[in-house]
């Protein structure tokens, strides 16, 4: 969706406009491009980072099984590529090696310049999961380990896409759009997750359902991370690129917010989560190579990952 696009958009809905004006004084009226009072991660002292998509610490506290010292933190971002760009931008990572269920990467390489020793694009080929229309936990914990075993040595990225929508174990049809076939389908509401279609309102749910919803994705990735944690040792960080609002009043327009739009800045969608879980011996970590170049892959795939993920042009 092109800018024209999305002011005919906002215009004719008031609930976007409000959202544009106060996206506007977030970012200064377009002088910031991220939340200049976040943490930069890569600064922080781990071995593995473990990113949950679209975590909020409220949510996170009360889930949280997984034992270990909990803090707050406030995230650089509210969406997954403006958290990216805010952190890796313009850095070498040559110690680090980059597992993601997240295509967002792969979508602004040409933007952002970034050396990561390598980069996993699980959402790629035999990682992407049909059935959901996402990356399954179980298969990134599987790929995390199998990096970890050929990477020992290196700092791990493991970023899961849960609890991002989609919810993978809701027994509901009204988020399921993104399994629609994009190829076959007018139907302007494919891609458009279920958090945009409660904003504008075209869904009617309450407050407790969404939060139910995403209360189980989050203990669904929780049990996969845990996995996790059991045979991959040292320094795990656990925390986010970003949360989540879920019916919270924004600012400075009082509308209510759902999602995590870019550059709005409510404690909703900068507070996240950050747990530190030590077990076994820190890992040596040494510099390596950079082995990060990428194989060709279609636009049109990334673009249909993401529409399946929620993401909206």
């Amino acid at each position: 969706m092109n800018t024209v696009d999305r002011l005919k958009r906002a215009f004719k809905n008031p609930q976007l406009f409000a959202r544009g004006l106060n996206r506007a004084y977030y970012r200064r009226g377009g002088l910031r491009s991220e939340n200049t009072a976040g943490i930069d991660v890569f600064d922080q002292d781990w071995d593995t980072l473990v990113i949950l998509d679209a975590c909020r610490y409220d949510l996170f506290e009360q889930v949280n099984h997984i034992e270990g010292k909990l803090a707050t933190k406030h995230s650089k971002a509210s969406a997954t590529s403006e958290w990216l760009q805010a952190n890796i931008d313009g850095r070498d990572l040559l110690d680090t090696v980059y597992v993601t269920a997240n295509p967002q990467l792969e979508r602004n390489r040409e933007r952002w310049d970034v050396n990561f020793h390598e980069i996993i694009n699980v959402w790629l080929d035999q990682g992407w999961d049909k059935e959901t229309g996402t990356v399954l936990a179980d298969t990134m914990t599987q790929t995390a380990i199998e990096t970890y075993d050929q990477f020992p040595n290196k700092r791990l990225v493991v970023h899961y896409m849960q609890p991002h929508y989609p919810f993978v174990s809701a027994n509901t049809d009204f988020d399921k759009k993104h399994l629609v076939s994009i190829e076959d389908s007018n139907d302007s509401a494919v891609g458009e997750n279920i958090w945009n279609q409660i904003f504008i309102g075209e869904l009617d749910l309450s407050r407790k359902e969404l939060w139910e919803l995403y209360a189980t994705n989050l203990e669904y990735v929780l049990t996969h991370v845990n996995d996790l944690l059991s045979i991959v040792p040292g320094k795990t960080v656990i925390t986010s690129d970003h949360g989540n609002y879920v019916g919270e009043r924004a600012f400075p327009i009082p509308v209510r917010e759902y999602g995590h739009p870019r550059g709005l800045y409510g404690d909703a969608v900068i507070q996240v989560p950050w747990l530190e879980h030590t077990r076994g011996e820190r890992r040596e970590i040494v510099t390596g190579a950079d082995k990060s170049q990428s194989p060709d892959i279609e636009s049109e795939t990334v673009k249909n990952r993401l529409r399946n993920l929620g993401y909206v042009e």
